[in-house]
C-alpha cells in the first residue's frame, strides 16, 4: 500500500491477469469439447496456446484444481474434473459457521435458500412420483420414527428421506445441490449444539410430509 492509502495498481492488475487466464482455460476446455475425464493439453501446448509462461499458467491451473474444474494427477497429466461440489460445501461450510461469531446471518440464508428450494419444487415432484417412489420415502419415515423411540439419531435417514422425495424429478444438479446444503446445514447445526432435538417431534414432521405428499396436498407439503 502506498502513502495514500491506494493499493498499487500493479496488484489489481496481476488478480485480474490471473482470473482473465483461469477464463481462458475453460473456455479452451469448452471450445474442444472436452468431457470430463478427458486429458487436456500439456502444460507445454497450453502455454504455447494461451501466450503465458509456465509459472503463471501454474498458478491458474491450481486455482482451477481447487475450484473443481481440473483434476491434476501428478505422472499422468490434467484432466476434466467430473462433477465434484465438495469445494462448494467446503466453502459455504465456513462462511456458516464463520457467520455465526455475529449474528449468523449467512447461516440463516442458506437454511432460507434450501427450504425455499424443496418447498418450490415439491409440487413437481408430485406430480411425476410413482407409487413405488412413495413407498421408498414411506420407508425412510418409518426408518427415522424406529430410530426416535429408541432415542437414536436418524441423520442419514433423514437426508434420504429428502433425497426421495425430489428423486422422482431425476435431476441430477438438484440432488447434488441438496446435498451440498445437507452437510452445510448438518455441521452448521453441530456448531451451535442443536444435536439435541426431540427426535421424536422432528420424525413425526416428516410423517407429516409424507402424508401430505401421498394425499396429494401440494399447499401442506411445501408448508411443511
Amino acid at each position: 500500500m502506498t502513502t495514500s492509502g491506494v493499493v498499487p495498481q500493479a496488484r489489481f492488475s496481476a488478480q485480474a491477469r490471473l482470473r482473465a487466464l483461469q477464463s481462458d482455460i475453460m473456455e479452451l476446455i469448452l471450445e474442444r469439447e472436452l468431457e470430463a475425464g478427458d486429458p487436456l493439453p500439456t502444460e507445454n501446448e497450453l502455454s504455447v496456446a494461451l501466450g503465458v509462461g509456465r509459472n503463471t499458467l501454474r498458478e491458474s491451473l491450481k486455482v482451477l484444481q481447487a475450484l473443481g474444474v481440473i483434476e491434476i494427477r501428478h505422472g499422468f497429466g490434467m484432466f476434466v474434473a467430473p462433477s465434484n461440489f465438495e469445494a462448494l460445501a467446503d466453502g459455504l461450510t465456513f462462511r456458516g459457521r464463520l457467520s455465526l461469531r455475529h449474528q449468523g446471518l449467512e447461516a440463516l440464508q442458506l437454511v432460507d435458500v434450501r427450504q425455499a428450494l424443496e418447498s418450490g419444487l415439491i409440487g413437481s415432484s408430485m406430480d411425476v412420483m410413482t407409487a413405488e417412489q412413495l413407498a421408498l420415502i414411506e420407508e425412510a419415515v418409518k426408518q427415522m420414527e424406529e430410530l426416535a423411540h429408541g432415542g437414536e439419531n436418524f441423520v442419514a435417514a433423514d437426508a434420504e428421506f429428502h433425497r426421495r422425495l425430489f428423486e422422482p424429478l431425476n435431476n441430477e444438479l438438484l440432488i447434488n445441490l441438496m446435498g451440498v446444503f445437507w452437510k452445510v446445514y448438518r455441521k452448521i447445526h453441530v456448531e451451535i449444539g442443536s444435536d439435541n432435538e426431540d427426535l421424536v417431534a422432528t420424525a413425526a414432521m416428516h410423517r407429516g410430509i409424507y402424508t401430505a405428499v401421498a394425499t396429494g396436498d401440494k399447499t401442506a407439503a411445501a408448508e411443511l
